[in-house]
């Protein structure tokens, strides 16, 4: 049964990584510029899910899906069949969507954060009132404020070390990590700024940056959650 989770949650998840390309390529823009309407060769698009050019370089085709299948497969192997999953599910495509656009131009839109947030928060209102769920909506509603907080903080603090689309995907973090509780909250976190140091220091042994270099954060934030969710679904088997 277990087993049977897992390749559906790598279906799933590959699946849905497969149509993310066209999004990613469509919000790949500067702060100010309008979503690309039309692929590298010049065609219209018609929507926001599929791929991102005709033909797709074989790279691009395929990194998005095998990402998000690793994610789903590890994610249903923690969590097993509990109501949390579904929601662990749906929410990371969309985390790696805004991982490879972070990657691509150093920015986290708002038309995918706040609403992932919004998202997240719903979906584990739902999940909470389901026989077997393993964690706390109460706390899952307090952890996106408080992990949002210590973000703005920190943007005030350093503005040229942190955007503020990073302070807006804590939101929605903080509700997910806080499903599991503070504890979970705090190691998620703290595993965010941790890879982020590590990949820095490795740039700047490789002398390929500075000190005063900025790095897309939002991949290191999502893969500190994961991590952090990881650990906390195990925690409650």
């Amino acid at each position: 049964m277990e087993a049977a989770l897992v390749v559906v949650a790598a279906l799933w998840g590959a699946g849905a990584g497969w149509l993310c390309p066209r999004a990613v390529y469509r919000l790949s823009v500067e702060p100010g510029e309008a979503w690309r309407g039309e692929c590298p060769a010049g065609h219209p698009y018609g929507g926001w899910v599929g791929g991102a050019c005709c033909p797709a370089p074989l790279p691009a085709r395929f990194a998005a899906p095998l990402v998000t299948a690793a994610v789903c497969a590890a994610l249903a192997v923690a969590a097993g069949a509990r109501p949390e999953l579904a929601v662990w599910l749906v929410l990371a495509p969309f985390a790696v969507l805004l991982a490879l656009v972070d990657v691509k131009v150093r920015r986290l839109p708002d038309h995918v954060t706040l609403p992932l947030a919004a998202g997240a928060v719903m979906l584990l209102g739902a999940a909470a009132l389901v026989p077997g769920a393993g964690g706390s909506w109460t706390t899952a509603l307090l952890g996106g404020p408080v992990l949002g907080a210590a973000y703005f903080v920190l943007f005030l603090i350093h503005p040229d070390g942190m955007g503020f689309g990073d302070v807006k995907l804590a939101l929605s973090l903080g509700v997910v990590l806080g499903w599991y509780g503070w504890a979970v909250l705090f190691a998620g976190a703290f595993a965010g700024f941790l890879l982020g140091s590590l990949y820095g220091l490795g740039l700047i042994a490789l002398r390929r940056a500075g000190r005063r270099s900025a790095i897309p954060f939002g991949p290191f934030m999502m893969s500190g959650a994961w991590l952090g969710l990881l650990l906390g679904a195990l925690a409650v088997r």
